[in-house]
């Protein structure tokens, strides 16, 4: 037949680079897509967990109502209109605070416990919260923040063009985050209804304290450093006074800290639970609570935290090259 042997002349040149951008721009939309639904699947996973559990299931509906009212109000759409991430920083502390409030109403838990997990999350969200609405009112939320400069970069390096969407995608994964692991102390322990208090969780209230108190302690350091730095018209200079000797980023490590020990809180109230409910949930509370340390450090370190910021100090500050050889990046130690 005809057709078995007759060739048909190519594509002129323009309908082969439109074959080509089309076949490039369906790549690109399938890798942005499959990397953030799985950015997102764990958490999404975790909260459909946390709402098949009966003795959970009113604290996280109303906690995942009132994250989405402080989140769409403080951030998502203050983001909408001026093309910035920042005010995340006002809507995750405060979400913080709304578990640790939550956590004080449950009702057949025993209220020294209740206390115990539940005033960590609001003093530590309400001395961040409190921090940015002060960032907000001194004006310095009118441009970008560097870190929320630097995620601009992963979208690009990601491909995803579109910043509107990537802005709320990202504040929303805090939302979920706020919704789903980072709420399952407070769940744990206040529903805990032992009116003995553990060992462990009395050294965990103790190693919050002391990180708590040190992560304050860094920050403070490094802001009179600061202030001292613009008294005397000295500028770009690192600040490698008081923890700062020892670690690049203190105030990070001390952070991820203060979560470790809400961790150890929680542990004698994921053992008593694993008693009392099925063998697979305990399974999955118990990497839903490791995971919180991990999600932290992956933040702190990658995300919004010591990378993102040294990816701009290097740039800024002449010797911080020997300051990074000298000192370690998260973990204290000696030089």
């Amino acid at each position: 037949m005809l057709w078995t042997w007759v060739r048909f002349p190519p594509p002129p040149p323009k309908v082969r680079y439109l074959q080509l951008g089309c076949k490039h721009f369906k790549i690109l939309v399938v890798r942005v897509f499959r990397q953030r639904f799985l950015t997102i699947l764990p958490y999404l996973i975790f909260w459909c967990l946390l709402t098949n559990i009966y003795s959970f299931q009113n604290y996280v509906l109303i906690n995942t109502f009132g994250q989405f009212l402080i989140f769409l109000l403080l951030a998502n759409l203050p983001a909408f209109f001026t093309k910035r991430m920042s005010y995340v920083d006002i809507a995750w502390p405060w979400g913080l605070v709304l578990i640790g409030i939550l956590g004080l109403t449950i009702n057949h838990g025993y209220w020294p416990r209740q206390l115990l997990i539940s005033i960590p999350f609001i003093i530590a969200g309400s001395r961040m919260g409190i921090g940015a609405l002060f960032l907000l009112y001194k004006g310095h939320m009118k441009r970008e923040m560097p870190r929320y400069q630097y995620q601009r970069l992963n979208w690009k390096r990601l491909g995803a063009s579109n910043e509107r969407f990537s802005l709320q995608f990202e504040i929303s994964i805090q939302a979920f985050a706020n919704m789903s692991f980072l709420s399952l102390p407070v769940l744990l322990v206040a529903n805990n209804p032992s009116s003995k208090l553990h060992s462990l969780e009395l050294i965990g209230i103790t190693f919050w304290s002391i990180s708590f108190l040190l992560e304050n302690l860094a920050d403070y350091q490094k802001l009179k450093f600061a202030t001292n730095c613009k008294k005397q018209g000295l500028k770009r200079q690192n600040c490698e006074v008081g923890l700062w000797k020892y670690s690049r980023h203190p105030n990070y490590f001390f952070e991820w800290m203060v979560w470790n020990s809400l961790i150890l809180i929680s542990t004698p109230s994921l053992i008593s639970f694993c008693k009392n409910e099925s063998l697979i949930h305990g399974i999955f509370l118990s990497l839903g609570l490791v995971s919180i340390s991990a999600i932290l450090y992956h933040t702190l370190i990658y995300y919004t935290g010591a990378i993102p910021s040294e990816y701009y100090s290097v740039q800024k500050r002449p010797k911080y090259l020997d300051y990074q050889k000298s000192t370690n990046m998260f973990f204290p130690g000696l030089k």
